[in-house]
């Protein structure tokens, strides 16, 4: 059997984010492709070996320094070695400048496959500085896999790159989500409505919330957030001093909570206006649910989810009165909203289910080998 390890600076259940999901989704989906996948992350609460995440191992090494969204570990060089020896392959998430610097120290001679999650975007002088180390831990690795062909044709570095990047979609599998019973959705049914726009998603700063809370002023119509992060207080600062009560924010919630509310929603809203948002796992789950959505074109995976005029609507980045229109554009046309929904669906099924993305990377793997 063919075994991979995964290398990233976060995994499940500490940290709930997309690449997290996509780990998972990949790890879960690549033993139904005879494939035997284990994931080594950082961690503040230290080391531990053999932990069980839903059907796969993960490994946990200390995390002893946080630096502009970089952990780094004195430990986790010798864990890596000693796990990285049993697998054939080595699966690195990037960006993680730690991860690169891990590389070159341990040279395994491995082949090894890196998943390009995002540009590095907030960071620019660090990435000067950064630059240099990056060029050539992307040179030095057998293959570069992006999530959409919108974000290979629009990214400089893996324009550099071309020869060596392969697209594989994000995937996503339905029966690893919970299924909300009545009186779950009853419950927030009675708490927010039955009928409400749904953003998921921490809330950073390339998430483009601002945006979406004055869309919410100038339309009234009612919009859940679910998601924590740096922006919560001053975001619902914000909400409150325009009283809007048409906004719910409910935190961050058990993924039972987060089923119903995907079930339960009228449309997926993703107002992410900076290309720090590579592909959007919760779009994807938008689709996955049947629903209508709402996105930004910022030459990034969100436009490959979300069809303009099929699936969903786009507008432009960071442009109140647009997204303001789609919002009550697609309210006012529920006939349409429920048809580009059902197309969303299929095209979730056709393009992005997690066997489709394990597929693909076992392909790979095996080509390597």
């Amino acid at each position: 059997m063919l075994k991979v390890l995964h290398f990233f600076k976060t995994y499940y259940p500490e940290t709930m984010g997309g690449i997290e999901q996509v780990i998972f989704q990949l790890a879960e989906g690549s033993a139904r492709q005879g494939i035997h996948a284990e994931v080594l992350s950082l961690s503040p609460r230290g080391a531990a070996r053999n932990e069980t995440v839903g059907h796969h191992i993960a490994h946990r090494s200390k995390l002893d320094l946080h630096v502009a969204s970089t952990g780094f570990s004195l430990s986790a060089i010798k864990d890596f070695v000693e796990l990285a020896k049993g697998a054939d392959i080595i699966h690195f998430h990037f960006p993680w400048p730690y991860m690169d610097l891990v590389h070159f120290a341990t040279r395994l001679g491995k082949p090894t496959v890196v998943s390009y999650h995002s540009d590095i975007v907030k960071q620019k002088t660090l990435l000067k500085l950064y630059k240099p180390l990056m060029y050539r831990f992307l040179s030095s690795v057998d293959r570069i896999v992006a999530s959409s062909p919108n974000y290979a044709q629009s990214s400089t570095v893996l324009t550099d790159f071309k020869d060596k990047v392969s697209i594989v979609p994000y995937g996503l599998d339905r029966e690893t989500y919970p299924e909300p019973n009545a009186e779950k959705l009853e419950e927030w049914k009675a708490r927010v409505g039955a009928k409400f726009f749904l953003f998921i998603g921490a809330l950073r700063y390339y998430k483009g919330i601002d945006f979406l809370l004055d869309a919410a002023q100038k339309t009234r119509l009612p919009v859940v957030i679910v998601g924590g992060g740096m922006l919560e207080d001053e975001l619902k600062a914000k909400a409150q001093a325009a009283r809007l009560d048409n906004v719910h924010f409910v935190g961050k919630l058990p993924d039972i909570d987060k089923a119903a509310l995907l079930q339960l929603c009228y449309a997926l809203v993703f107002p992410s206006h900076l290309r720090s948002e590579s592909f959007g796992i919760s779009l994807l789950e938008g689709a996955m649910y049947g629903k209508p959505m709402i996105s930004c074109e910022i030459g990034s995976g969100t436009t490959y989810i979300n069809i303009a005029g099929e699936t969903g609507l786009v507008v432009p980045p960071g442009d109140v009165d647009a997204l303001a229109a789609a919002m009550q554009l697609m309210w006012d046309q529920p006939e349409k909203a429920a048809e580009m929904g059902v197309r969303a669906a299929e095209r979730y099924e056709k393009v992005f289910t997690a066997d489709a993305m394990a597929f693909s990377y076992a392909e790979i793997y095996r080509d390597l080998m």
